[in-house]
């Protein structure tokens, strides 16, 4: 019997001058062979519903990208409990009413503690606020990403590749993950 899981995928670098048809998108994964296929707004987000590996879903996306939409940033892949346990581990519960502001950054990988020490310097005496769990970094810029100054910096003085989502994005893509699970 094939084991089903329920996965979030994030694009990277979606919106603004790169855009990612998600109708089209949407079909393409069908048509691959993913079920429950769902995407959530423009930015490159899509529910989906698999009995590959992580690794495997990827690959397989990254190359239906590159080869229908001319894509080639990266792609991140979470299951459902995985998406939880990052919800469910938010650094800044008191800001949830400010989801527009409040982020959830997932990293490719965890960065190491001189680059985390490095983003902390630059963060000194600036309003925002992050933290980092694991491969979750939860930043909170009270004025708010496009007037901070530690938004733009956070991927480059971590040498991590991230995609980030804010956090009213993160519990509909959860909502999203749970309907298409329990379908």
């Amino acid at each position: 019997m094939r084991r089903l899981t329920t996965y979030i995928v994030l694009f990277r670098g979606v919106g603004g001058a790169t855009s990612l048809p998600v109708q089209p998108l949407k079909q393409a994964l069908i048509e691959d062979g993913f079920e429950r296929v769902a995407t959530y707004i423009n930015t490159g987000n899509v529910v989906l519903v698999s009995d590959l590996a992580p690794e495997e879903i990827q690959q397989r996306i990254a190359a239906i990208a590159l080869e229908k939409f001319a894509f080639s940033k990266s792609i991140m892949v979470l299951d459902n409990d995985e998406w939880k346990k990052l919800i469910a581990g938010n650094a800044f519960p008191d800001h949830v009413a400010e989801g527009d502001k409040l982020h959830a950054f997932v990293l490719e990988k965890e960065p190491d503690a001189d680059a985390v020490k490095a983003l902390e310097r630059k963060a000194e005496g600036l309003p925002e606020q992050f933290t980092i769990v694991g491969k979750v970094l939860y930043y909170y810029p009270p004025q708010g990403a496009s007037q901070s100054k530690l938004h733009g910096k956070i991927e480059s003085t971590l040498k991590v590749t991230t995609t980030a989502r804010n956090w009213n994005t993160v519990l509909k893509l959860g909502q999203l993950a749970d309907r298409l699970q329990g379908g």
